[in-house]
């Protein structure tokens, strides 16, 4: 990877880096960034030529409260700060309705978001039509994107991206919440995709089986265009693609990102230091979470839950999963736990009865 202009590049199939660092990374640290961190990854993701930098609360516009976490900073407050610090990259933004509203929306628009991600449970995408409406009378580049994908089959995604396309988004794609794919699930996917629009699409990985950058890799060769990937792979539970390393991978296959390698390694440094107590790892919930295909945003939320209980999270995470939970459902973790206690408790008493029976 040249850290020049490639004079060929024009010629080779180009990928859009989207960098949600500074959003989805939020759910590693419980949404505490401050701006000084935000204004100095955004800075040096600039310097980059990182097309697209997201920045908000990990659940998006709209979506700070007790719920699912206090931002140590207001929507607007973040907005203002990563916009002044990208003078060339744009400023990206995502919304879950539920959490945000058009109100919130707007507000985005006015402190420069460019690009505009709604977001919809992977069989909902209706709920994201009323939304992606209003972003194209504001004139910024508004991107569907279907949550937990892994519960849907290639064909039924397919039609919930074309009926995105039809309510206006200019791009569309699935997000591998939980990090349950393999690359072939991921090729059959964007392939089936890629046939059904013809509008850019994009692909978001997670990394609790470790395959998020075969997953992206997979995903830019089965067509998909828009790739998402964080610095040192910092995002919910294990992390998200690792951007310094999957774009030299890009540029090495024969791909085109624009962007800087050694600032690109510079911005991963910088984001280690300042961002992160430590990179993102694969602890052993993380891979049962991806097992279980479970929202990686749920990792630290049943950590806690299930020390102050005294359950086993795996048995947690694995419970969700069978009841198909998906962010926003965050209440009923609580209740998953109770009832594991509950059981647990039980079969205590069961066992110490039969003890006490045979002696």
């Amino acid at each position: 990877m040249s850290r020049t202009v490639d004079e060929h590049a024009e010629d080779r199939p180009r990928i859009v880096i989207h960098d949600p660092t500074l959003r989805d990374g939020h759910h590693a640290v419980r949404h505490r960034l401050d701006a000084e961190q935000l204004r100095g990854y955004a800075a040096a993701a600039d310097a980059a030529g990182v097309p697209v930098v997201e920045v908000g609360h990990g659940n998006g516009l709209g979506a700070s409260s007790l719920q699912v976490g206090r931002a140590r900073l207001r929507d607007e407050e973040m907005l203002a700060v990563v916009r002044e610090a990208l003078p060339n990259s744009r400023m990206g933004v995502f919304m879950l309705p539920g959490w945000g509203t058009g109100d919130d929306l707007r507000r985005a628009v006015r402190h420069g978001a460019d690009v505009v991600r709604v977001a919809a449970h992977c069989t909902e995408a209706d709920v994201a039509e009323r939304h992606l409406d209003l972003l194209g009378e504001a004139g910024v580049e508004a991107q569907g994107v279907l949550l937990m994908s892994h519960m849907a089959e290639p064909g039924r995604l397919a039609e919930q991206c074309a009926a995105l396309v039809s309510y206006g988004a200019r791009a569309v794609g699935i997000f591998d919440s939980s990090g349950h794919y393999l690359p072939d699930d991921v090729t059959e996917r964007i392939t089936a995709i890629t046939a059904a629009v013809d509008v850019p699409v994009i692909f978001h990985a997670h990394n609790n089986l470790g395959m998020a950058v075969a997953n992206s890799v997979a995903a830019a060769t089965a067509g998909a265009t828009i790739v998402d990937a964080c610095a040192r792979g910092f995002g919910a539970g294990a992390g998200n693609t690792q951007l310094e390393v999957v774009v030299p991978v890009l540029e090495r296959m024969g791909f085109a990102t624009g962007i800087d390698l050694y600032a690109l390694l510079d911005a991963g440094d910088l984001a280690e230091r300042t961002l992160m107590p430590a990179p993102p790892t694969i602890s052993s919930e993380s891979i049962v979470s991806g097992l279980a295909g479970v929202f990686s945003g749920f990792k630290n939320r049943v950590l806690d839950a299930s020390r102050r209980a005294g359950v086993d999270p795996r048995d947690v995470f694995f419970e969700l999963g069978r009841r198909q939970v998906v962010a926003g459902q965050e209440d009923l973790i609580v209740d998953v736990v109770t009832e594991l206690r509950s059981d647990t408790t039980l079969r205590a008493r069961d066992d110490g009865g039969r003890g006490a029976a045979r002696s």
